[in-house]
């Protein structure tokens, strides 16, 4: 042994581990075992196994399975490990053994080796602070709390800023009617409102799925141990320890009616997962059509200008980027990527156990952080500043021969085909040209021609009865 290393002893026998660690020979194990990656388990999922750890000691302290002073300390250095005060001793890599016994030991033996520090008794990781638990258990369970957490205090408050600063802009623009597109080609015409609204309300939906999927997030396994029988629990600890999680976090989460769902699946991890993905597609979607509106400003359609945040190219000077969306689009990308990923690991449950949590839980964490941070720029950086070209906008109506679609009620179908194509040929307005060829009063052709007008939909009044 070396003056930098200390030896520790877990049930294999003993292992050196750095002299300043407060891990022990179990994590140091997962750490010489699993040099994969370098990624560790993130903050959220740390922040839970804390919060699940205080919940679990108070909970045996109080059915009187551990002596106050050890369950209070064990209750405090879970309370640090909650907060990130000791995140840098938290080494072990993502692709580790896939129920997460290993993250699940290396917070048993910091809090062990913390709680020892404060209150001074020994305090044994796995008989004190795992002490009526699994890692089977209370991994599934942090995945399913940092999960909850996050869309609590993340996502669904970054979405609702999203669909706020969405409507604001929509409220704005009202009466800018703007040529509509479907197939990228000109269509009837809309208000910029509507388009707005329209991406409004692809947010609002998200943020429904997500909160009707929390429903199901909040149900924990705790207290089902190794298979979801509850083996070495007390038959109280689960409701106590869940009542208690919930009271930390103000989150209402209540114990698994069948705690072997939770540990032999990750079903509602897969379901939350899907949620972003929905999410994801709606995002990438608006990132796209503001993409599309800045387009230009001089060969593109040039009907928005978004604000201008840096230089565009090394090369060509001036030229600036609609590089928010750009970001936004790429999270997108990312997210889907990893539902992929968490759909796959979602079928690794075999029998009573699922394989893959660590890789589930990186995975949903990251995606929930993810959305909610490009949800904040997307609003703030892009949605907040951009401007209306609505000179652009009324050119491109003024010619656009898709209104004639206005008159097929009173003419037909082939002979407004014929006035749209002979107006576009000609380059003319649709109005003069059914003027000419339908003979109809010009002021009941203009009134029904009336971009404005036509985005109310139905069959303009008057019509029928102006020739």
């Amino acid at each position: 042994m070396s003056p930098s290393t200390r030896i520790e002893r877990d049930s294999m026998g003993e292992l050196a581990v750095p002299s300043g660690a407060l891990w022990g020979a179990q994590t140091q194990r997962a750490v010489d075992n699993f040099p994969i990656s370098g990624w560790r388990m993130p903050r959220g999922f740390l922040r839970a196994l804390g919060l699940i750890k205080a919940a679990a000691a108070d909970a045996n302290a109080g059915l009187g399975l551990l002596d106050v002073a050890r369950g209070e300390a064990i209750a405090a250095g879970a309370r640090k490990v909650a907060s990130g005060e000791f995140d840098a001793e938290f080494p072990v890599d993502v692709f580790q053994t896939g129920s997460g016994t290993s993250s699940n030991m290396n917070a048993n033996e910091v809090i062990a080796h913390v709680a020892h520090s404060l209150g001074g008794m020994a305090v044994h990781p796995n008989d004190h602070v795992n002490l009526g638990q699994s890692s089977n258990d209370v991994v599934p369970t942090a995945i399913q709390v940092g999960a909850s957490l996050l869309l609590h205090e993340q996502l669904l408050p970054s979405l609702k800023h999203l669909r706020e600063a969405i409507e604001r802009r929509a409220h704005e623009h009202l009466g800018t009617v703007k040529t509509g597109r479907t197939h990228l080609m000109d269509a009837m015409p809309v208000t910029l409102a509507q388009e707005l609204f329209t991406w409004a309300s692809q947010v609002g939906h998200g943020a429904d799925r997500l909160i009707d999927t929390d429903r199901r997030l909040r149900k924990l396994p705790l207290g089902g141990t190794a298979v979801g029988t509850g083996i070495n629990a007390h038959p109280d600890f689960a409701s106590r320890a869940i009542a208690l999680l919930a009271q930390s976090t103000g989150v209402a989460f209540t114990p698994a009616a069948n705690p072997f769902e939770g540990i032999a699946t990750q079903d509602v991890a897969v379901e939350l997962s899907g949620q972003l993905n929905t999410l994801a597609v709606s995002l990438m979607k608006i990132s796209n059509d503001l993409r599309w509106m800045n387009s230009g400003p001089l060969a593109g359609l040039g009907e928005i200008e978004l604000p201008a945040l840096q230089p565009g190219s090394s090369i060509m000077p001036g030229k600036v980027n609609p590089v928010i969306p750009e970001a936004v689009a790429m999270v997108c990308a990312q997210v889907m990527g990893q539902h992929a990923t968490i759909s796959v690991a979602g079928q690794s449950g075999n029998f009573q156990l699922n394989v893959m949590l660590p890789v589930i839980a990186h995975n949903l964490l990251w995606s929930i952080e993810l959305l909610a941070n490009a949800a904040t720029l997307l609003a703030d950086k892009a949605i907040a500043g951009f401007r209306v070209r609505t000179e652009t906008l009324d050119e491109a109506l003024a010619r656009n021969p898709i209104l004639v679609t206005a008159l097929n009620p009173l003419i037909g179908y082939e002979k407004a085909a014929a006035i749209a194509k002979k107006a576009y040929a000609q380059g003319r307005p649709v109005l003069d040209v059914a003027v000419e060829e339908t003979g109809l009063n010009r002021e009941v052709l203009a009134a029904a021609l009336n971009p404005l007008a036509l985005t109310k939909g139905g069959i303009v009044e008057g019509l029928a009865g102006g020739g």
